[in-house]
């Protein structure tokens, strides 16, 4: 799979999830989003995020995805060994 095709799928994914939380209480919605993508996401798919966020604006991400963005942990750098913690 391409990286456009992978970034496609991780974009409509993440717009998925904040679709679910557009129907919670304002003040959810964005550690919803935030919480879920921590819990459920790989460092991978996270570093994949932040690389859509950082480097093209969050092109085709929801607004809520943008507003959780701060609160996602970003994960260590590709070569510090994603096996080597849960990040």
């Amino acid at each position: 799979m391409s990286n456009t095709s992978n970034d496609a799928k991780l974009v409509r994914m993440a717009n998925q999830i904040a679709t679910f939380f557009h129907s919670q209480p304002a003040e959810t919605r964005a550690p919803g989003v935030a919480t879920h993508i921590n819990k459920f996401w790989e460092p991978r798919m996270r570093r994949q995020f932040f690389d859509i966020v950082d480097n093209r604006g969050g092109a085709g991400l929801d607004p809520l995805v943008l507003d959780a963005a701060p609160l996602i942990r970003r994960p260590a750098a590709e070569n510090a060994g994603e096996h080597a913690s849960a990040n």
